[in-house]
């Protein structure tokens, strides 16, 4: 028979309570039991002295006996000193899930594109700059305005034509 030190939810809804019971681990969690070790109530205040109570006689009887503590029954044990505290690692915890990963890409893909905007500006700025440095020696030749067309699709000759004759 394999013996487990774990917790028994009692309490209505929305207001939990548990028992710290010794039980058969074949059992339910909320079934029959061997004996009651302590209580836990985590509605409490975490530095509250009635939030864990543990019956450490008993509880040790049990560890003796072969008994296997939860990880929360563990955690107890630990703060009361029975148990020497274990280093945990969970490195998945700290990981983002797939949605916030995907959230963060976008951003990061927008972000790039306006690096890339910013900097086709600046060159743009720069040639301008160039321009207007050359435009000095030129300016005692009159210019007429040149007006910039905007880049557009080619366009079939068919098109053109058509537009010609309009």
């Amino acid at each position: 028979m394999a013996m487990k030190i774990r917790l028994a939810r009692g309490g209505s809804k929305k207001r939990p309570f548990y028992r710290v019971v010794a039980a058969d681990s074949r059992m339910p969690r909320d079934g029959r039991y061997v004996e009651k070790l302590g209580t836990y109530n985590p509605l409490l205040a975490k530095d509250s002295e009635e939030r864990v109570q543990l019956n450490m006689e008993r509880v040790n009887y049990w560890l003796s006996q072969g008994a296997q503590p939860t990880e929360r029954v563990v955690r107890f044990l630990e703060a009361s000193g029975v148990m020497e505290k274990t280093e945990r690692n969970n490195p998945i915890k700290a990981k983002p899930g797939k949605k916030a990963q995907d959230r963060l890409d976008e951003k990061a893909a927008a972000k790039e594109a306006a690096a890339e905007a910013e900097e086709a500006a600046k060159v743009a700025a720069a040639e301008a700059a160039a321009a207007e440095a050359a435009a000095p020696a030129a300016e005692e030749a009159p210019e007429a305005p040149v007006a910039e067309e905007p880049a557009e699709a080619p366009v079939s000759e068919e098109a053109a034509e058509e537009n010609a004759a309009e």
